[in-house]
């Protein structure tokens, strides 16, 4: 444990600012995308700047977190920041979208170590009575990223340029290196063990094969043809090769071990479930709010707002709770408040009060942030110190992976509602009829363009589209409710012997 009060404060702010950067890159990047490629060009390959990001993250966290355990959390903790910030730096001078989906990726890696290692740090640093309270404050920096993040793109594409969104990372980082180096001490005896190397070339292998076929199936390729069939098969024999080299490995990089534990297993499920539900919101919410009431999106990003703070008094709320009563009752109460959020979104139409949307919002908000921190600690409970980077990497795995297949799974669900719609509404008028883009509608000048009853046609196609997608989207938030109850009764203990901590620092 570090020895002063004032370098604990030092290494905490070093995290907080860390988890920042790394967990609001995808969603400042998503605002900005319609104006890099309409910069740059690249429109057939812009979905490979999000998908290098994620597919990198997702890979990297059981990897950085079983390496973490191994040699320590500091090194890889410093390491994956450099990375990271090493990235931004290349994304902002990028010149095209491959050169900026290349760079990506380089991101990608360092950010893979950050979000998993910061949470995992937290659990060494402080004893059972206090990882509440902090973990309550990294998971409101997690989810107020998930809203402020388009918030910050929209704006800084719209009033200075869009290479500062990446650049933006770079003072921030600078400081949350300086806090870390300088502050933090760990004095974990490290032990020689055995890299699964072929544990990790698999998984990188599987994920990146799921990831591609998920964005370019439907999309680029018809879901029948040899490229996505092809992609679907090398995900699942290299999944299978995975899970047969991870039960030989000495030292694997995720432990099957662990998941014969019902606290992990149900939580890494509810991760992934709740991440998958979750994602759609802060997708769809801008779209409705600047697609339906009309605006910026700058504008738009502002009015999620309420939902970013009912998530950060849900995230406290949650961390306060884990010291009076077992995770599965605090993740009740999260579903009680989620679950009917998502199905008052799905109710949203043209003729609905702002007023009203931002209730909804503010619910579905509070909700879900109960998970930001609830989730991180149920995860590493009951691990020592060796297991709980693989751990917390995995649970940040789990919630990543729910979040891609959310975003992939219902993103299609919308856009061949909304095309339909659109098909049908305006079959054989000719020009009119050629207008099925939602993007048509995004910004004032192009929706002035449009006449008013096309508008009003086109407005009412797209709320719909939206609510239909927040009605699908309780499946996974209703299956979560299933896995919530078998948590079971585990709680934090804050008396008798403490968890395995670092020793303080000399001199």
């Amino acid at each position: 444990m570090i020895a002063k009060e004032s370098k604990v404060n030092f290494v905490v702010a070093g995290l907080l600012l860390g988890l920042l950067i790394a967990s609001m890159d995808n969603t400042i990047v998503a605002t900005a995308m319609a104006t890099i490629v309409g910069e740059m060009g690249g429109m057939d390959k812009f979905v490979w700047v999000t998908s290098a990001y994620m597919v990198a993250t997702m890979a990297g966290m059981p990897i950085f977190g079983k390496l973490s355990d191994m040699y320590g959390r500091k090194r890889f903790y410093i390491f994956g920041l450099i990375v990271f910030l090493l990235g931004s730096i290349l994304c902002g001078t990028a010149n095209s979208i491959i050169e900026l989906s290349i760079y990506r990726a380089i991101q990608g890696i360092g950010g893979g170590a950050l979000m998993p290692i910061a949470f995992t740090i937290i659990f060494d640093v402080f004893p059972p009575e206090k990882r509440g309270k902090m973990t309550g404050l990294f998971g409101a920096v997690f989810g107020t990223s998930s809203v402020f993040g388009p918030l910050l793109g929209a704006y800084i594409t719209e009033y200075v340029s869009w290479h500062w969104i990446f650049f933006i990372n770079v003072p921030i980082g600078a400081l949350s290196l300086w806090f870390i180096a300088m502050y933090y001490r760990e004095s974990l005896e490290h032990r020689k063990q055995s890299i699964d190397w072929w544990g990790a070339i698999t998984l990188v292998g599987a994920v990146v094969s799921l990831m591609f076929a998920l964005e370019l199936g439907g999309n680029q390729y018809a879901w029948n043809s040899v490229q996505i069939i092809g992609l679907f098969t090398a995900f699942f024999l290299l999944f299978v090769i995975f899970l047969f080299v991870e039960k030989k490995a000495s030292e694997p990089i995720i432990s099957f071990a662990m998941f014969k534990r019902r606290l992990f297993a149900t939580t890494n499920a509810v991760a992934l479930l709740y991440g998958a539900a979750f994602i759609i919101t802060t997708v769809y919410l801008p779209i409705f709010i600047q697609g339906v009431y009309g605006g910026s999106a700058s504008n738009s990003g502002l009015l999620l707002t309420p939902m970013m703070l009912g998530s950060v008094v849900g995230s406290q709320v949650g961390g306060f709770l884990t010291t009076k009563t077992s995770f599965r009752n605090i993740m009740l109460l999260s579903a009680v408040f989620f679950v009917p959020g998502l199905f008052l979104l799905s109710t949203l139409s043209p003729d609905m009060a702002r007023s009203t949307v931002t209730i909804f919002m503010t619910i579905t908000g509070f909700g879900v942030g109960f998970s930001f921190s609830v989730l991180g600690i149920s995860a590493i409970h009951g691990f020592d110190m060796r297991q709980r980077g693989s751990a917390s990497s995995t649970n940040s795995f789990s919630r990543s992976l729910g979040m891609t297949l959310g975003i992939t799974v219902f993103g299609i669900l919308q856009r061949n509602q909304f095309e339909n719609g659109m098909a049908s509404a305006f079959s054989g008028q000719g020009a009119v009829g050629a207008i099925t883009d939602p993007r048509a509608i995004l910004t004032p000048e192009a929706r002035a363009a449009i006449p008013a009853p096309v508008l009003e046609k086109m407005t009412d196609i797209l709320a719909s589209s939206i609510a239909h997608t927040f009605l699908w989207a309780l499946v996974p938030a209703l299956l979560a409710v299933v896995c919530i109850l078998l948590m079971g009764n585990e709680r934090v203990v804050t008396s008798g012997k403490k968890a395995p901590q670092a020793k303080p620092e000399r001199g």
